[in-house]
């Protein structure tokens, strides 16, 4: 019998494939241009500052490098009781620090922050937040919208999904709907990406949009950069990020399919 490796497992266990309908095509992993048909607006929601860096900065980067405006809506301004007992810091002065530092995290991406007033590990699940979140993020218009997959260790990833996907359902699904990953399935478990973007020509501003995160980035960073090389060893490129999009999502808005993110698996 042969001996399985994780990646054959995966491409095993998976035979649905795709490729992330962001305005621009890919060709021989160049990362060639095309120009987009319409200006898009992207917000990918986090529970916290540096989450949607974390786990999409690479995908944010390549929207906005195409004019498009790309959103990091956080629902938390940085505030963390264990990291600020760890750092010795009251956590009104950790939220001021990492608030500061994801702005410049998304300057770095060429998106901008939008934070929220929810408190770290003390996100609700109800229904005056799922009605008062909803209201947020459907005033805003978005013509695309990434969020935490929601099976997650951390509870206030599992809200930003939830609230995320409610505000979907409440919005008539009329935007495309697609679920990142974060930290090597230490806190994202059971993931199954149906889409991939390389971030290849974009991976070191990604790194440097996070390590702006100056106070957590430590923590997190090589189980990302690890993901990162994983998803493109799957698709065939230096560096990919994973999505795992909603079958229900409505068509792509307007844009052509990115060629190249189909995941390459290996020979039986």
């Amino acid at each position: 019998m042969k001996k399985l490796s994780r990646r054959s497992l995966l491409g095993r266990s998976s035979r649905v494939t795709g490729s992330l309908a962001i305005p621009f095509m890919i060709s021989g992993g160049t990362g060639e241009a095309r120009p987009a048909q319409r200006r898009l607006k992207v917000i990918v929601v986090g529970a916290h500052v540096d989450d949607p860096q974390s786990g999409c900065g690479g995908t944010m980067a390549r929207y906005a490098d195409l004019a498009h405006e790309v959103i990091a809506l956080s629902l938390t301004r940085g505030d963390s009781e264990s990291i600020a007992a760890s750092l010795h810091m009251p956590p009104q002065e950790l939220a001021a620090k990492r608030h500061a530092d994801a702005l410049r995290s998304c300057e770095l991406l060429k998106c901008r922050m939008l934070a929220l007033h929810y408190i770290n590990r003390r996100t609700e699940v109800t229904m005056a937040r799922y009605k008062e979140f909803g209201a947020i993020l459907l005033d805003q218009k978005p013509d695309v919208v990434f969020t935490h997959w929601p099976i997650d260790t951390h509870p206030d990833h599992r809200a930003a999904s939830l609230l995320t996907y409610d505000a979907w359902l409440r919005g008539g699904k009329k935007f495309p709907l697609y679920f990142y990953e974060v930290e090597l399935g230490q806190q994202t478990q059971d993931f199954s990406p149906t889409h991939y973007v390389d971030i290849t020509e974009v991976a070191e501003r990604k790194k440097a949009a996070c390590y702006a995160n100056t106070l957590t980035v430590q923590g997190w960073w090589p189980l990302h950069e690890e993901m990162e090389r994983f998803r493109g060893t799957e698709t065939g490129c230096q560096f990919a990020e994973a999505f795992n999009r909603h079958p229900q999502s409505p068509s792509e808005p307007l844009l052509p399919e990115v060629a190249s993110a189909s995941r390459k698996t290996s020979p039986r």
